[in-house]
């Protein structure tokens, strides 16, 4: 319980610009970056522009064929508030959407660094475990082969025999010149 008094470090934003958040609500300005992130992804989605022309044809409809009485922004004045309306969200939408992409970008950024620099020790360490893989083949280059050993065993051999078949000469020849 007491880790949800804390405020967290956002692993999401560069080093330079992160912001303690608290878990339970997060401050006003990551809020506000969650939610135009959220608003720039809902006006990409299909569903947001079958939504919006859904609504421009239902007001279109209305304003023509309705009663005079019952049209709120006739055709006569060229739909001025719809006019009006989609100027106002377009207004509000530019702005949103270039937050989501600064924030977008932000990540991106942190995404490259941290990239460049795993990318800096895997170099390191390959060029670490060349280096080891060159020091074990010198230190093998340095090592006896087994057809070398298996030689020198057999010289070995062959110089006990002949030491062993030497002395037995030297006593058989000894008893025979007395």
């Amino acid at each position: 319980m007491a880790r949800a008094d804390k405020a967290v470090t956002r692993l999401d934003a560069p080093k330079g610009l992160r912001t303690p958040v608290l878990r339970l609500g997060g401050s006003g300005r990551d809020r506000f970056g969650r939610f135009s992130e959220a608003f720039a992804r809902a006006m990409g989605t299909s569903g947001f522009l079958i939504g919006m022309t859904g609504f421009v044809v239902v007001w279109l409809i209305w304003n023509v064929s309705a009663p005079r009485a019952w049209q709120f922004d006739p055709s006569i004045t060229n739909f001025t508030l719809l006019t009006l309306i989609l100027s106002l969200q377009a207004s509000y939408a530019a702005p949103l959407i270039l937050l989501a992409q600064n924030r977008q970008d932000d990540r991106d950024r942190v995404q490259i660094e941290q990239d460049r620099q795993r990318a800096e020790r895997n170099l390191a360490d390959t060029e670490y475990l060349a280096r080891e893989v060159v020091a074990l083949r010198l230190a093998v280059k340095d090592m006896a082969s087994k057809d070398f050993i298996r030689a020198e065993l057999r010289a070995l051999l062959d110089e006990l025999e002949r030491d062993r078949d030497q002395p037995r000469r030297s006593e058989s020849d000894e008893p025979a010149r007395g």
